[in-house]
């Protein structure tokens, strides 16, 4: 009879995994950060691994760790990341459509929750809180932005309103037009506040004057302006504390 050889696949037992079964380095890493996160929640962790776990939600599989990074050095800070234009998002490279959108949506979340700290309450008693969300709001902003808080008798938020955008460093305001609104809403007082890109909050002459001619047409009508606050990087100047009201 003729010898059949049958071939016969020798396999060393190293002690190794097959590379085919092996998981990603980043497995690990963000395992790991999870962990820290939900030992601490966030505490003392630093912007950028926080933007870590928030890309790894949207980007299940890959290595996001250069991809915070390459945010941060783009952006700076992750405030400054999560209030950056979409279009800007994705010019990074790892971040496509649903990442750029995952971090807007946790951006209006936040907006939303500190917004939330404000309603229905006296904003005047709690104005830390007030501070605390127009900056959140507005402090990222790249160009001028005019919002107005509309208030009742008690000092209670009835409308939280955009009313201008401007240029980088400029923002129109019509002082009829404000005043018309706060009639429309039926509003006692009023709170200005508008941000400077630059971030020095110190009031301009424009500023001034303006405030200064919305004042004089509130008082004719009986319309209090509690406060005029312009919004700078992490900075803030009260009209009011600066003895300009």
């Amino acid at each position: 009879m003729p010898t059949v050889t049958i071939p016969v696949r020798l396999t060393m037992r190293t002690g190794k995994v097959p590379e085919s079964s092996q998981k990603p380095h980043y497995h690990g890493h963000r395992e790991r950060l999870r962990q820290r996160f939900a030992e601490t929640d966030g505490n003392g962790m630093p912007d950028y691994e926080i933007l870590e776990l928030l890309l790894a939600l949207a980007i299940p599989r890959g290595d996001v760790k250069p991809v915070a990074k390459a945010l941060m050095d783009r952006f700076g800070s992750l405030g400054d990341v999560l209030s950056a234009e979409s279009e800007a998002l994705i010019q990074i490279k790892g971040i496509g459509d649903s990442a750029a959108t995952a971090l807007k949506v946790v951006r209006a979340a936040g907006l939303r929750l500190s917004r939330q700290q404000i309603t229905k309450r006296d904003v005047i008693g709690s104005w830390d809180q007030l501070l605390a969300y127009c900056k959140a709001a507005m402090g990222y902003q790249k160009i001028e932005q005019l919002r107005i808080l509309f208030l009742d008798r008690k000092n209670v938020l009835i409308a939280d309103e955009v009313q201008q955008q401007g240029t980088v460093d400029h923002t129109p305001l019509y002082p009829r037009e404000v005043v018309k609104r706060a009639l429309e809403l039926g509003a006692s007082a009023i709170i200005l506040v508008h941000n400077h890109p630059s971030g020095d909050p110190t009031p301009s002459r424009a500023d001034i004057e303006m405030t200064r001619q919305v004042k004089d047409i509130c008082e004719k009508l009986g319309i209090a302006l509690h406060d005029h606050v312009i919004i700078g990087r992490g900075r803030h100047a009260s009209f009011q504390g600066l003895g300009l009201l």
